[in-house]
């Protein structure tokens, strides 16, 4: 979020985009949360999760 533009619809966006990786677990982020346990898995998968989103705004950005 902090290299995107300031804007609510960036932060909604962000927010919904996460949350659909943290849900849908496509691979990696499936494989960590199943290999994973306890707190160090549920953490490194939301992480991921996180990347991905981010590295999904910055693409989306960069075309708009």
């Amino acid at each position: 979020m902090y290299l995107l533009p300031r804007d609510w619809r960036w932060v909604v966006a962000g927010f919904v985009v996460y949350r659909l990786f943290d849900i849908w677990k496509p691979w990696p982020i499936g494989w960590l949360d199943r290999r994973v346990g306890g707190g160090l898995g549920i953490m490194l998968d939301d992480v991921v999760a996180g990347v991905f989103a981010a590295a999904c705004l910055q693409l989306l950005a960069g075309l708009l």
